[in-house]
């Protein structure tokens, strides 16, 4: 797999590893990870090909550029008077910290109190700025509403139920110019597709060709804001459009937007591009949990018409049609207990000519992969086969351990920890993804192995759909995951006497098909809109007086959409190049090598996305740890690393003779440099890497920081493990070396900077994954002393963060054994690729 060889002084190991020049790596997106597929052809459709036309519908010769976008002054801020200032005010306000109206007064009277006779702030008071948010002409899509309410049988009997008689108010916008401000968002110019992609058959009408066809995504999902005020549901729909790509979908930005509350025409579109294009408008996927499928397709299993006591036993997609023949053939009664339907209710989409709800309804990772199969089922049903076969103290015990091996499981940036293990009440969203992450390990040992490989063939399935890119191998390896799941699922037959007749676990058999229909599922998940929730409905809500606080919340949406659509036009027309607070001076002990120059950011801070198209990277923070010694030999006595200096000239003779194929243990000792500059030590590096996934801003590239501190927010240390990049034409796991970071250094040796890491090793274990987890296994490196095994290595040799979980077999794990220091209590670890989903696609 690798080499391992002993250093000068016979303390060390040293693992060759190919030094990557960073200013030699490509631009994303072609630098997936080192040992990335190739990006395969796509095929468009001949007909719906997007082709660019000028406003009238005319199309264009190839290679037309296309209008000039409205040009105007760079001095132009209107309607912020005071430029750029006030806009970026109003954008603090407003929007990122959501000041309230006494505050905003309280502020604006502060302010023009510090100002002459002769200056006033940015705006006079809050009634001042609303109506300058107010004044914003692009983002304007006004709110419109009507009233429902029910006249069938019973609506006029005064001792009737309520809801009979009742008004219902619908709030909504038109669809088109909320669609029309998506796609003219300047934002997404480079993350929109004009043309399907391997498509079936469409747009046969000549009228059509070489029009775009965008599906209208929907979405819908009631959500409660507060059990204790009343008043308290509200029922939004969500509209996004199908041309974006699902990274833009997911980055929380405008690309889905409120389209209404809730109690195909043809025309020319100016897309970000600044082209025009003919558009042709259809109804696409519909995003919904279950219960939503259930309520939208009046059907309790609304995708199929497998027979629900054996959902897996097969059936066929179900249809308008065949619900219309059930209900003139059956009676009420049978209708709801043989099939589930309620007899005299059709779906809303009955009737339309080309869309039906049945078909339309797009898959749910969420509820129906990550609560559903994982958390309700898998979970329980362990926790539920221990207390079954074992004594109750004895399962007690068990399931302590398995908490303790989840409570000790490594820090990794953004992992969200679980100090009692499973211990709480309430599970959430993220509890569950989270606990995903470091289950399997954790229960490896105490189940029987079929258990075992029953979840991970679930994590794998799991993984698999939630990529941003699925192509023909990976739906084959999807249907392999899901045939190895059912295999493996009888071993729960114990506590599921009564069989595996569920919707969820059902729905896994869907993907297929659906993936085939949608694209990839993490584009459509409702997670995205209950992210939008915060947004859109929770947080108006909380700022509003909650009285009547639905007209308020659209005011808000309005005034936010429009703030969103300002600052993609001032950007478009470059006036928000320059920095208003101008650069920041930051100042070390001594002189910061150039090569930690460039972060300027909170070391507390873990990382995220990054929007911009940056260099794959590896960076030193900027900020070098003070007080410490600058000489190799000071600075190892003063960290107890007597050995410090050793490595340092060994990694100094491998970069500068890298041509020089001589075994280390046969060069000289001499012939290696001693370090004629200084030694800086930083608590940590910023790993930037080509990532699509559901972390990643619309670029695909993500942001995360690598530690090495003796002691991390004033307790234990922290020092993270790292993937290493050992081989660059092996694929997966097996091009790849896992070291744990002890210090990161910027090196100075005659006058050449060297930003480099401490490191100890370790070794992989045999010569593919462990077959019931899944996962490759490593064990740590050990010298002929005794002690782990370390070197020194360049920065640009590290790929990204690792992280490790402890192997413990049916061997209970002492109390003493914590996060901090579990990575120096086991003989071997679990390389977890399921810690997200960038290293699930690299640690295979």
């Amino acid at each position: 797999m690798f080499t391992t060889r002993g250093g000068l002084s016979n303390h060390m190991r040293v693992h060759r590893v190919p030094q990557r020049d960073p200013s030699l790596m490509p631009e994303p997106p072609a630098n997936l990870t080192p040992n990335a597929p190739s990006p395969k052809v796509l095929e468009h459709h001949p007909l719906l090909n997007g082709l660019p036309c000028d406003a009238e519908g005319n199309f264009l010769n190839a290679g037309t550029p296309p209008p000039p976008w409205e040009d105007r002054p760079s001095t132009d801020w209107f309607p912020f008077e005071q430029g750029h200032p006030a806009f970026k005010l109003a954008d603090l306000l407003y929007v990122q910290d959501q000041m309230s109206a006494t505050n905003i007064n309280d502020l604006l009277q502060v302010w023009a109190a510090t100002l002459s006779e002769d200056q006033d702030p940015p705006f006079v008071n809050k009634e001042d700025l609303y109506e300058t948010i107010d004044s914003v002409e692009v983002g304007k899509v006004p709110w419109q509403s009507f009233s429902v309410s029910y006249q069938g049988a019973g609506s006029s009997d005064p001792n009737g139920p309520s809801w009979k008689r009742a008004a219902y108010d619908v709030w909504f916008r038109d669809p088109r110019l909320v669609i029309k401000q998506q796609l003219g968002n300047c934002d997404f110019a480079n993350e929109m597709d004009f043309a399907p992609k391997l498509a079936d058959k469409i747009g046969e009408d000549p009228a059509t060709h070489g029009a775009t066809f965008c599906p209208v995504i929907l979405g819908s999902d009631k959500t409660t804001i507060s059990v204790a005020t009343g008043q308290n549901d509200y029922y939004p729909l969500y509209v996004s459009n199908g041309l974006v790509h699902n990274n833009v979908r997911r980055a929380h930005r405008n690309a889905l937007m409120l389209l209404g509350f809730l109690a195909i025409p043809k025309k020319v579109i100016r897309y970000a591009d600044g082209h025009y294009r003919r558009m042709i408008y259809g109804l696409g996927p519909y995003i919904a949990d279950y219960p939503e499928q259930v309520l939208l397709a009046c059907i309790s299993l609304p995708r199929c018409d497998a027979p629900f006591d054996n959902l897996d036993g097969g059936g066929g997609r179900r249809a308008h049609e065949l619900t219309e023949q059930l209900m003139q053939t059956l009676g009420s009664k049978s209708l709801w207990d043989d099939y589930g339907i309620v007899d005299g209710i059709m779906p809303f989409t009955h009737g339309f000519p080309r869309a039906d709800i049945h078909e339309l309804l797009s898959p749910d990772l969420l509820h129906q992969i990550i609560k559903g199969t994982f958390k309700d089922h898998l979970v329980t049903w362990v926790t539920d086969y221990i207390e079954a076969i074992h004594t109750p103290a004895e399962a007690k015990r068990i399931l302590t351990d398995i908490d303790n091996h989840i409570a000790a499981a490594p820090s990794f940036t953004g992992l969200r920890r679980f100090p009692e293990g499973r211990g709480f009440k309430q599970w959430t969203r993220d509890d569950s993804k989270a606990l995903m992450k470091v289950y399997l390990p954790a229960i490896a040992g105490h189940v029987p192995p079929e258990m075992v490989c029953t979840i991970s063939s679930f994590m794998e399935f799991c993984y698999l759909v939630c990529c941003s890119v699925i192509d023909d191998d990976d739906l084959v390896s999807i249907n392999e995951a899901v045939k190895n799941f059912h295999c493996h699922r009888v071993t729960f037959d114990l506590v599921r006497p009564d069989g595996y007749s569920l919707p969820c676990q059902h729905s896994l058999t869907h993907y297929h098909h659906l993936i085939k229909e949608f694209g990839a599922p993490n584009g459509l998940c409702s997670s995205i809109m209950e992210s939008k929730h915060i947004k859109a409905i929770k947080e108006p809500w909380h700022h509003s007086n909650h009285y009547e606080a639905l007209g308020q919340m659209l005011v808000t949406n309005q005034h936010l959409d429009k703030l969103a659509a300002a600052q993609v036009d001032f950007r478009a027309q470059g006036m928000l190049q320059q920095a208003l607070y101008g650069t920041t001076s930051v100042t070390v002990e001594d002189t910061t090598p150039p090569a930690s120059q460039g972060l300027e950011e909170d070391e507390d801070e873990d990382g995220g996305a990054v929007d911009d198209d940056l260099l794959a990277d590896v960076i030193l923070s900027q900020k070098a740890i003070p007080h410490l010694p600058r000489h190799p030999d000071d600075l190892g006595d003063h960290l107890d690393l007597p050995h410090l200096h050793d490595a340092i000239s060994c990694f100094l003779y491998e970069q500068i003779n890298p041509d020089d194929d001589t075994p280390l243990d046969d060069v000289p000792q001499d012939r290696c440099p001693k370090v004629e500059g200084k030694v800086y030590v930083f608590p940590s590096a910023v790993a930037l890497y080509y990532a699509l996934s559901d972390r990643s801003g619309i670029s695909g590239m993500f942001r995360e920081r690598i530690r090495a501190v003796r002691s991390w927010r004033k307790g234990p240390g922290r020092c993270d493990t790292v993937f290493i990049v050992g081989n660059m034409v092996e694929e997966g796991f097996c091009g790849l070396l896992v070291a744990q970071v002890c210090l990161f250094l910027s090196i100075v040796h005659c006058r050449v900077t060297y930003p480099c890491a401490l490191v100890e090793w370790f070794s992989t274990i045999g010569e593919e994954p462990c077959t019931d987890t899944g996962m490759w296994m490593v064990e740590p490196d050990f010298n002929a002393f005794g002690e782990r095994a370390q070197s020194v290595i360049h920065l640009g040799s590290i790929l990204r963060c690792a992280h490790l979980m402890p192997v413990a077999g049916n061997v209970f794990i002492s109390q003493r054994v914590k996060f901090h220091n579990s990575l120096d209590a086991f003989q071997a670890y679990y390389v977890n690729k399921y810690i997200d989903h960038h290293a699930h696609e690299i640690a295979f």
